[in-house]
């Protein structure tokens, strides 16, 4: 089973960039679809993009669409988070999830605050 450590979080200001990272340890990275999550205080856990095994399909939430983009590097056992243009209300912790059929595994996540 992987485990997933995220990187790359920090204070940005409004209009500025980050680019989130999540290496997994352990096997088979590969057959896990891969997803970046957010939660923002007194708000619940969303999904902010997410990754096929094979990066042939992606998925943004409508929030982030043409501001965020989601990829991976299989070889590095790696998935990144591009994130542009952000605003206030893109500050929240942000979580790296791992999902194959029943399994679901999270990352400790890493915290984003974007200044106005």
């Amino acid at each position: 089973q992987v485990q997933l450590v995220e990187a790359g979080g920090g204070l940005v200001q409004a209009g500025g960039s980050l680019r989130l990272s999540c290496v997994a340890s352990g096997r088979a990275f590969t057959v896990y679809d891969m997803g970046w999550y957010r939660q923002a205080p007194g708000k619940e856990r969303e999904s902010v993009a997410r990754i096929s095994w094979d990066s042939g399909s992606t998925y943004y939430a409508d929030s982030v669409k043409g501001r965020f983009t989601i990829s991976r590097d299989n070889a590095k056992n790696t998935v990144y988070l591009q994130m542009n243009s952000l605003k206030p209300e893109d500050t929240a912790i942000y979580y790296c999830n791992a999902r194959r059929l029943a399994i679901d595994i999270w990352g400790q996540g890493t915290q984003v605050t974007v200044s106005s």
